[in-house]
């Protein structure tokens, strides 16, 4: 008798084409259009980084309202939503005269389609429909990113050759709106107790981790689904290390991403050059999200979080280098290779911490302060280009940050409920 396969892996397919649509508008995709759209506008590289910063803190802003909707009401309508008003942003820049329309739409139909597809309602969705098997659940799903940035750099550049840059966005809006809405819309439901199943597929008495100790259980699963409210998260140790260890890596990652092209243009190799090397960097990150979220179901979630900013930090250093175009491309593979365990190694603490029940509602806040943090990124790495002349100096601060990250990542442990004033008994998280 052939098993019937689990409703859940369906939801990571929708995932991964979610995570296909939103590319058009990450980082490493608008990097392509910086020396373009800075000579078009007669702008600086510091004056263009202001772009990802308002996009920044407009997600940060919309996460923290979206997070209960998705604990109450699922994925499905937000991520049909997302790809309606992010579609059509894309299609509208393909109409502007003026750099600050540009921003404009960048800050509001394309950010808010963009949070609302990408990974702040993807990954709880997915972490609702799995246990067990949450790590390669989500890692499968984020490879769909991986893949699109992967060919992104060619596609964009073979696009500007034949269309120009604005028919380029025109075409990313008319895929986002192919490729996300009608998969969402049939596809996703709220939980897998909504169709009469558990996560996992598992049987109702299946426990996650057979054979793992308390202890070690602490560190990559929930030991209860206990409810948290935004109030009780953030009265925690956890809560607090979680947030200044993501938000000082992604103040680097968004700002690299953004200007990743541009160095690897200004050290004198060619565009044709400088996107296959963010290719092949966006290949190993898509391996490595695979890679990572096995190893994320296996050991410490922790030490595995450590070892990835640790592999970014080499691969910075050796690209930064200048030791010819080898320890280029070397450098930015061992990057991305690290990269791709941050998106699921990140959503694995946050899940495994505070469980399914409340995910939405406490990540998003996470989200939402991390990322006012990290709003400076962009322009950080823009002023100190146009300052210096070089992007040396950014980057080794972000390589200073990723070390940082390292050691405060190992000193998160598991949350207790405090008992705060005004609130009902609620029994301790493990």
């Amino acid at each position: 008798m052939t098993r019937k396969i689990f409703y859940g892996w369906y939801i990571v397919g929708v995932g991964f084409i979610c995570y296909l649509g939103s590319s058009f508008a990450l980082s490493s995709t608008l990097s392509i259009f910086l020396k373009p759209l800075t000579a078009e506008f007669g702008i600086s590289r510091g004056v263009f980084s202001f772009i990802r910063s308002g996009e920044v803190m407009f997600s940060s802003v919309i996460a923290a309202l979206v997070g209960p909707l998705i604990d109450s009401y699922g994925a499905r309508w937000l991520i049909v939503t997302g790809a309606l008003v992010g579609g059509t942003g894309f299609i509208l820049l393909s109409q502007i005269q003026e750099f600050w329309q540009f921003m404009f739409i960048r800050w509001l139909p394309v950010t808010v389609g963009d949070t609302l597809m990408s990974y702040m309602v993807v990954n709880v969705m997915i972490s609702r429909w799995f246990v067990r098997k949450r790590g390669r659940a989500i890692s499968i799903a984020n490879t769909g990113n991986g893949l699109a940035k992967a060919t992104m750099p060619l596609l964009a550049v073979w696009l500007f050759a034949l269309v120009g840059w604005r028919n380029t966005w025109m075409v990313f809006g008319l895929l986002t709106l192919a490729m996300v809405v009608l998969p969402a819309f049939l596809v996703v439901r709220r939980s897998p107790e909504d169709m009469g199943l558990q996560p996992d597929g598992a049987p109702a008495s299946h426990q996650p981790f057979p054979g793992k100790t308390p202890e070690q259980e602490a560190h990559q699963a929930p030991a209860a689904e206990i409810t948290w409210t935004r109030r009780e998260a953030v009265h925690t140790g956890t809560f607090w290390l979680l947030v200044v260890t993501y938000g000082t890596v992604t103040f680097g990652i968004i700002g690299l991403n953004l200007h990743i092209y541009p160095y690897i243009t200004d050290i004198g190799y060619s565009p044709e050059v400088a996107a296959t090397v963010m290719g092949a960097m966006s290949l190993t990150q898509m391996a490595g999200n695979l890679i990572w979220g096995v190893v994320g179901e296996h050991i410490d979630v922790r030490k595995a979080a450590a070892a990835q900013f640790l592999l970014q930090v080499c691969g910075l250093a050796l690209a930064l280098a200048s030791l010819g175009l080898g320890s280029v491309y070397l450098g930015f593979i061992i990057y991305g290779f690290g990269l791709g365990g941050i998106l699921v190694i990140r959503e694995l603490l946050w899940a495994n911490y505070f469980g399914r029940v409340s995910l939405g509602r406490v990540r998003n806040l996470g989200i939402m302060i991390t990322r006012i943090g990290t709003t400076v990124g962009p322009p950080f790495f823009g002023f100190f280009h146009d300052y210096t002349g070089s992007y040396f100096l950014s980057f080794s601060v972000f390589i200073g940050a990723l070390l940082l990250s390292a050691f405060l990542v190992l000193a998160v442990r598991p949350p207790r409920k405090l008992h705060l004033p005004g609130d009902v008994h609620q029994p301790e998280s493990a």
